[in-house]
């Protein structure tokens, strides 16, 4: 369960659209600008959290992303089955096609106990909890700007 560069830069963008004021869309050249994220591939990104419903996106001179209502409260796992897929958690460590308890690989009974503790792990991290520790100055989100961090 390595994140692929996708889900990296997902959830880069949207701890940073929660770190900024309510309903105020964030340009998609500003979000790449402040994660060093390049501008294209980050679009592409931002249109699949408006499909998978957790921005929306506003278009024209004042447009951008924002969250949808409640969305600072969606964990870490459902923004993760969104951006690498529902086999995310699924998916045998050694890339076998069938691996489950009866047809096991070697990995599967050491690997199994780890997945589930990394799966409650994501699960119990929202948006909310995670710009909340990067505003109070916790933890570092890129090159965060200075106006962001004073908000709180």
């Amino acid at each position: 369960m390595i994140l692929s560069r996708t889900s990296q830069y997902a959830v880069q963008a949207l701890i940073y659209i929660a770190t900024q004021p309510k309903n105020e869309p964030v340009l998609n050249r500003d979000i790449a600008d402040h994660l060093h994220v390049p501008p294209a591939y980050l679009a592409k990104i931002m249109q699949s959290l408006c499909k998978g419903n957790l921005l929306y996106s506003f278009r024209g001179r004042l447009g951008g992303f924002c969250l949808r209502e409640e969305m600072e409260k969606t964990d870490l796992m459902h923004i993760l089955t969104l951006t690498e897929g529902i086999g995310f958690t699924q998916d045998c460590l050694l890339g076998l096609k069938v691996c489950k308890d009866e047809t096991a690989c070697p990995m599967h009974f050491k690997w199994k106990p780890i997945k589930e503790k990394i799966v409650a792990l994501l699960k119990e991290q929202t948006l909310e909890k995670l710009a909340k520790a990067v505003l109070t100055g916790k933890y570092r989100l890129a090159d965060l700007p200075g106006a962001a961090i004073s908000q709180e």
